[in-house]
């Protein structure tokens, strides 16, 4: 239910930019041959010609709307221009309308705070600009006013069409208007400024609405297009928002606009002017009932977020008619085609934007094989989301299951799907400071950085083996009590290289011609033991770069890693040490005494390998790690014959 925000201590400028025909305009633009004719986009469907997603206004003449297929909008205008979208994996390919409303976005958000709130509108806050400009150059002393601007739309201004312009330019420039209009005024000399640049820069046109809100803003930028704009003075919310209909409001569209209508017989905004506040508190609550007060008086405290990317993902299918999905296999052959789609962008988003999704949740329609029990809708299903194609995939069939489980209920009938869609949101920026595993494992002089992630695997050719790892799973192990989100990255709470104290320095001093020593002595025998795999290399290869000596463990800040050497299934007493994560004892780790400094391997625990990761990596690192994990029973010291009176010591004789 919607809640009421407090408002501002300081009036606004917001604005509303809508992108007009944005589909047709983007293929015009690929196909100038287009412009000026009737178009439409039509969707992937040739059930009577697919849907149409986009209208020209040239189109729009004849009467051809978006609700039309394609062979009803031939029938009304047969010259009309049908363009298909693109398509991928038997479906829409949005992905040329995703950038070109990019484009959109980079040009809007360099005068104030910018809110993408579609794939072809924004929200911009332009109170800052708009201070800015009434203190160096307001616009009652500027000689000119920006041509575009004197083209607005001002509500409850007189619309002769004789003088308009100059009707407008006097209010824009008036010496004796409020403070509220002169920031308003400004605003839109800004917003009509942006406007003509997305046109020179894209050759998209766009309508705009400004306002002191975001509610009142979009309510707005509609009135007028094509690439037109609308200011919204103070003294003229009331009266527009009078006659407006109550299902035309923003989250009054679906089931509480109905109850309004229902309930209380409001149709109009006006007709809830009539109630006082505690009445609508007493009938939707508190908080509702005061947001319900407010809107009816032209009142928001909505804030337009600072946010340049979308905030969720979605691919979605709809299948109409005889095309509906009538078993599991049907749906999870498409389940599979959305959700490669959505890993692909969040993948993208992850790689280029440094974000990373936590939610999926799967939405569905759907009917059973009884029509007259079939106004219950399938419940949405929400998970925890794993990155990874096949893991997605996985599990967006159980939230399948789990929601066809629900709806169907205890009946045993036949159903059908009609539309199917995947989505990822929740989606949150990577703290800084946080590190790709990868960091550690290609060593203390990786490029990767915490600044610069980079979360595809190593294409060093001397990693060998590891290059066969899975890009999906995005690391290679990963350490539960470090991780972030679905165990994508460590913090660690260390410096990648210590710098050892004065005594290390010494001894490593004096020590130096033996450590070189045994250094070559290991790597000799590393080699000769890494070479026993073949087609891959072991893992432990890279874990320990940068030193021979993979059994040396040591004791970080807060975070203990360490895993046992290739030689520690063959004792024991090594192995326990290993599980156990004790301190560090370099003295009994080195047989020369020295003290390593150049060592920087990282190590963890084996108790927190994360197994399904490492069912995601070659057969031949997964037995290694297997391995460290369940080491081999190690035979008995003793000889045979033994019994177990030898394993007692002989009571002594007083």
């Amino acid at each position: 239910m919607p809640v009421a925000r407090p408002e501002p201590q300081e009036p606004r400028v917001i604005a509303h930019v809508d992108m007009d025909c944005f589909y047709v305009q983007v293929e015009q633009r690929r196909n100038p041959a287009l412009r000026g004719q009737p178009t439409a986009v039509v969707q992937y469907n040739d059930w009577k010609g697919g849907g149409l997603i986009a209208v020209s206004y040239e189109a729009r003449k004849f009467g051809v709307k978006r609700s039309m297929r394609g062979d009803e909008a031939k029938m009304v205008c047969p010259s009309i221009n049908l363009v298909q979208v693109p398509v991928a994996r038997d479906k829409a390919d949005l992905n040329v309308y995703r950038s070109a409303g990019s484009e959109l976005v980079a040009i809007l958000s360099t005068k104030g705070k910018c809110e993408r709130a579609s794939i072809d509108e924004v929200y911009l806050d332009l109170t800052d600009a708009a201070k800015e400009m009434l203190l160096e150059s307001p616009p009652e002393l500027l000689e000119l006013i920006f041509e575009e601007a004197t083209k607005s739309n001002i509500l409850g201004l007189p619309s002769d069409i004789g003088n308009r312009e100059d009707s407008v330019r006097a209010w824009l420039c008036r010496a004796d208007a409020d403070y509220q209009d002169k920031l308003l005024s400004c605003g839109a000399i800004i917003v009509a400024q942006l406007r003509v640049k997305v046109l020179e820069e894209t050759e998209f046109t766009c309508s705009a609405g400004i306002a002191h809100n975001k509610m009142l803003a979009k309510l707005v930028s509609g009135m007028h297009k094509p690439a037109q704009q609308t200011v919204v003075p103070s003294s003229a919310v009331q009266d527009f928002l009078v006659s407006l209909p109550i299902k035309k409001m923003k989250q009054l569209g679906g089931k509480l606009g109905s109850s309004l209508q229902d309930d209380l017989g409001v149709k109009t905004v006006g007709d809830l002017l009539s109630f006082a506040e505690e009445k609508l508190q007493e009938y939707y609550g508190v908080n509702t009932g005061t947001w319900l007060w407010k809107i009816a008086r032209g009142i928001s405290g909505e804030e337009v977020e600072d946010r340049l990317l979308p905030k969720s993902h979605g691919c979605g299918k709809t299948f109409p008619g005889p095309k509906a999905l009538r078993n599991n296999a049907s749906v999870k052959s498409w389940l599979d085609r959305l959700c490669e789609e959505l890993s692909e962008r969040i993948q993208s988003d992850l790689n280029q934007n440094k974000r990373i999704a936590q939610t999926l949740t799967l939405h569905a329609r759907a009917s059973k094989g009884n029509e007259c029990d079939s106004i219950k809708k399938f419940p949405s299903k929400s998970c925890p989301l794993r990155y990874g194609t096949g893991k997605i995939q996985e599990d967006a069939m159980k939230l399948f299951e789990s929601g066809l489980h629900d709806f169907l209920g205890s009946q045993n009938t036949k159903w059908s799907i009609t539309s199917l869609s995947v989505s990822a949101s929740k989606i949150f920026d990577i703290p800084s400071g946080t590190s790709s595993i990868l960091r550690y494992i290609k060593g203390p002089n990786s490029t990767v950085s915490p600044a610069n992630l980079d979360c595809s695997l190593p294409q060093d050719p001397s990693l060998g083996g590891i290059n066969q790892f899975s890009n999906s799973s995005l690391t290679v192990l990963t350490c539960k009590h470090a991780s972030l989100g679905n165990k994508l990255y460590i913090t660690p709470n260390h410096e990648e290289q210590c710098e050892p104290s004065s005594s290390e320095k010494e001894d490593r001093g004096k020590n130096s011609n033996l450590d070189k020593q045994h250094q070559v002595k290991e790597e000799k025998r590393m080699s000769k033991k890494l070479t026993d795999v073949k087609g891959t290399c072991s893992i432990l290869k890279f874990l320990s770069q940068s030193s021979p000596v993979v059994n040396e463990k040591r004791k970080l800040d807060s975070l203990t890693c360490s895993h046992p050497g290739p030689e520690s299934s063959s004792e024991p007493n090594k192995a326990e040490e290993h599980k156990s994560a004790q301190p560090f004892d370099r003295n009994k780790s080195n047989p020369s005494g020295s003290n390593s400094a150049s060592s920087s391997t990282w190590m963890f625990n084996v108790e927190d390998i994360d197994p399904a990761v490492v069912e995601e990596l070659p057969p031949e690192i997964q037995r290694e790690i297997h391995g460290w994990i369940r080491p081999p029973k190690h035979s008995s010291s003793k000889t045979r014959g033994s019994t177990i009176s030898s394993y007692f010591q002989p009571a002594k004789r007083s």
